[in-house]
């Protein structure tokens, strides 16, 4: 069949749109829910370009760790450390070894040797150890000083692309002029139905898209694709069991309380966000509602209400929603930072319906939008994956 508009011969098997004595109501059982744009609601601005750009800055960093495994004369008396990035400390910085409560004071910097005096302030004895994380309290200059070289961080340039998406819709003259079962006008139905499904697919490609490795800004025969939250998150990720991630407990790498707040521990600690959403399928929002175990919970002699729902989450590092999303994969939960992320339309492409010229007896047009995520400062939210599902 040649032509592929929707026609009364094609409505279904013998006819059943046509009216009879049928309820006026259409019911829809596909899944169409976009609880997380809804969440993060409409952003502020619009992009200005196919290829969307934003701006990061840090503050310089106040901790690095040893990077020594021998110490001369040893780990307690040692005053020369080499450090993974010399270049983050300078003359008059207090510094503290891990959770230890000495006190060293860093009187010379050579690359990345640093010369301290330990025990300083009276402070006990500590052994340093290869890995160890050195805190940097804070610099005390001298009175009277000449000014030190100046430091600063570099700003980053981040980008993500554009992607529009589109569906077409047509439909007979006879199919509009037709009475149909639970449809005033069957043009602005299907228009509604295909509206739906984009912006399905919008927050989908927002969870789990990705652009192109070789042309992300797209072309007449390449398509241009965003990168998804999934994506974007680089430094937090963490698998149970994975590189000093706590295992989960239960049968295997099942989610876990524990792993919930150890990933938002890490966040919390090398980052200035706020994990407010966890972004969760529904098999792990079921585990999440198990955190409630059943002998913490009591209920007056009058309940009959029996409630295992967890729809947020306090921790010590936040207070976090929780969204049931049915596009994140089973086995993975995502912490965001709601603040930090925008969901945008290129300017002057937000979704909207476009008539095409008709060549026949038949009304279509093009429902077409263009859109972006704007996702700042990616170390400021993290992803688990790996969970049983």
């Amino acid at each position: 069949m040649g032509f592929s508009g929707k026609t009364t011969y094609g409505a279904g098997v013998d006819l059943p749109e046509i009216a009879e004595d049928v309820s006026d109501l259409i019911g829809i059982v596909s899944p169409h829910e976009t609880p997380l744009l809804d969440r993060m609601g409409d952003a502020r601005n619009a992009a200005t370009s196919t290829v969307h750009e934003w701006i990061e800055d840090s503050l310089l960093p106040n901790a690095d760790t040893i990077n020594q495994t021998a110490f001369t004369p040893n780990a307690q008396e040692a005053v020369a450390i080499t450090v993974a990035n010399g270049a983050r400390f300078q003359a008059g910085d207090l510094v503290r070894p891990g959770n230890a409560t000495e006190l060293m004071l860093v009187t010379a910097v050579g690359g990345n040797v640093i010369t301290v005096t330990r025990r300083y302030g009276g402070t006990p004895a500590s052994a340093l150890a290869n890995g160890q994380r050195l805190h940097i309290l804070g610099n005390a200059a001298l009175e009277g000083a000449d000014a030190t070289a100046a430091r600063f961080t570099s700003r980053v340039r981040r980008q993500n692309y554009t992607q529009i998406f589109a569906a077409t819709v047509e439909v007979t003259g006879t199919m509009r002029a037709v009475k149909a079962h639970g449809v005033a006008d069957e043009l602005e139905y299907q228009k509604s139905e295909r509206m739906r499904e984009l912006l399905r697919d919008l927050e989908n490609c927002v969870i789990n898209g990705a652009s192109s490795s070789t042309a992300p800004q797209g072309s007449a025969t390449s398509r241009r694709t965003m990168n998804g939250i999934i994506r974007t998150i680089a430094t937090h990720q963490y698998a149970p069991g994975v590189n000093g991630f706590p295992q989960g407990g239960g049968a295997g790498s099942e989610l876990t309380e524990q792993l919930v707040n150890t990933a938002l521990r890490q966040v919390w600690e090398q980052s200035s966000g706020r994990v407010d959403t966890i972004v969760v399928n529904g098999a792990q929002k079921r585990r999440i509602n198990q955190f409630v175990g059943s002998t913490s919970r009591h209920y007056a002699p009058d309940d009959r209400r029996l409630s295992e729902l967890v729809s947020v989450y306090e921790s010590d590092f936040g207070v976090c929603n929780i969204v049931l999303s049915r596009w994140v994969p089973s086995d993975t939960l995502l912490l965001l930072d709601s603040s930090r992320i925008s969901v945008m339309p290129l300017t002057g492409r937000s979704f909207q319906y476009r008539p095409l010229a008709s060549t026949g007896d038949a009304a279509g047009g093009q429902i077409v939008g263009e859109y972006t995520m704007e996702m700042r400062n990616e170390n400021a939210h993290a992803l688990i994956r790996g969970l049983s599902a």
